[in-house]
């Protein structure tokens, strides 16, 4: 599973030129999903992101996370996080998690963080052309990848 984070002052998603999400300071979230991605991964990267602290304190250092911001998320599913460009100039989206697994799997990571985190979160439609905008805040922007997050925390041999 790949997350990816960007701090924003606002983000909204259209679909048929209709606002179906919107937040304000907070987190625009593009979330992949790949074949073999558990809730568990789910989970870990959930967490990551609600405690995720990338926002200013009153020293100007990167310390606060969302709750003390008082922010939010606007979550899209991105399955072009999976792209494989290796050969040619066309991606193949083939790792990319078919939407019959990709959807439960976006719809329950947005859960975990609405539920357990406690957090506003506002969606985009899964599937669906949507027209996505945002001001990037910084720039701050973050990759988190489960299986690396997983690899780096393997008790070496």
């Amino acid at each position: 599973m790949r997350v990816i984070v960007q701090r924003c002052s606002r983000a909204e998603v259209r679909i048929e030129g209709e606002v179906v999400g919107a937040i304000r300071r907070g987190f625009m979230v593009l979330v992949g999903i790949t074949d073999g991605d558990t809730r568990a991964q789910a989970d870990l990267l959930a967490k990551k992101v609600a405690q995720m602290r990338v926002f200013e304190d009153a020293d100007g250092k990167m310390n606060l996370g969302l709750k003390e911001v008082g922010g939010a998320i606007l979550s899209i599913s991105q399955f072009t996080l999976y792209a494989d460009c290796r050969k040619g100039n066309r991606p193949s989206f083939i790792r990319a998690a078919r939407p019959e697994v990709a959807e439960p799997l976006y719809e329950y990571f947005n859960s975990v963080l609405r539920d357990k985190y406690d957090l506003h979160v506002e969606t985009g439609r899964f599937g669906a052309d949507m027209k996505v905008d945002f001001i990037n805040d910084g720039p701050v922007t973050i990759i988190l990848d489960s299986s690396a997050i997983l690899a780096d925390n393997m008790p070496m041999a």
